[in-house]
């Protein structure tokens, strides 16, 4: 089954004074772009949570945003008792290298220390990181089964239409081959009308030049070859839809070797009827190819 590329979902938890939310979108694109809004500080968790949804999805600009948001605590402070260490042996080994340049610095205060960042932290901070991230990450299969069950419904939606689209196809083509073999015999009486003439203002002309041009005549005006390439690729694109999958880059290259056989059905038409047919050609799959930027 070919999935879509646009797709939505969202999920949200709690785990011993945590809850969050997640949101999980993707629009069509190129290639594979992820976007992910995760919180730095759960250590870890960008890094697996890009690797889970690159094994999922293959195309698209992918956007994961994840708030985290701890329970109501007293508002009570606490030291980070590590992180002062470190910053004392820090300012201990500064002092000692001014010393030894003989630079003079101000002796440090206890409320300068207070105020860096990291020494004062909300009491509710030291809960355990690693459960959360263990909490969070359990949860991204089920988001992804939900996003890829949305892309899912969506590329069926698609592949309905293009289905329909390439039966307008297999039509048109047949309807050009029908107006391409009636046309046969009036075909063939111009060429000889054109023979006629050229043969008799052809004196001193190359004998060989003039078959060679006559017989380029009539290959451009023969369509057998574009409506026979126009069923192949009708008959790829089903297999391909039918194959599932991400097939959106092959699909959109058929559709450029679509479009390529009806604009020359159209130059090699010479009648106004199938020159009809092959703009309506070209109108089909023209709206098949914009489907198609929606397939992954």
């Amino acid at each position: 089954m070919i999935r879509s590329m646009t797709g939505f979902a969202s999920a949200s938890g709690a785990l011993e004074g945590w809850s969050w939310s997640w949101e999980l979108r993707a629009v069509n694109g190129k290639g594979l772009d992820l976007r992910l809004r995760v919180p730095d500080w759960v250590e870890g968790l960008e890094a697996a949570l890009r690797k889970q949804i690159s094994a999922e999805v293959a195309r698209g600009n992918i956007t994961c945003n994840l708030r985290i948001s701890s329970a109501e605590s007293d508002g009570s402070l606490q030291i980070n008792e590590a992180h002062v260490d470190t910053l004392l042996t820090a300012l201990h080994e500064i002092e000692a290298r001014a010393m030894d340049a003989g630079v003079s610095l101000a002796p440090s205060r206890a409320s300068d220390i207070l105020s860096m960042r990291g020494v004062l932290e909300q009491a509710d901070q030291a809960q355990d990181i690693d459960a959360l991230r263990a909490a969070l990450l359990a949860e991204v299969p089920t988001l992804l089964r939900d996003f890829n069950e949305m892309r899912a419904q969506e590329g069926a939606a698609l592949a309905d239409v293009m289905q329909e689209q390439l039966t307008q196809v297999e039509n048109l083509a047949a309807e050009a081959a029908a107006l391409a073999e009636a046309r046969k015999e009036e075909t063939a009486a111009q060429l000889r009308r054109n023979l006629a003439r050229v043969l008799d203002n052809s004196e001193g002309a190359d004998a060989d030049r003039v078959a060679q041009e006559l017989a380029l005549i009539a290959v451009k005006a023969d369509v057998t070859e574009e409506i026979d390439r126009l069923a192949a690729h009708v008959a790829a694109a089903r297999a391909l839809i039918g194959q599932g999958g991400p097939v959106g880059r092959k699909l959109d290259f058929l559709m450029q070797e679509f479009n390529r056989e009806a604009n020359t059905l159209c130059s090699k038409a010479q009648s106004s009827e199938l020159t009809t047919v092959g703009l309506a050609l070209k109108a089909v799959i023209d709206q098949m190819r914009e489907q198609v930027q929606n397939v992954e």
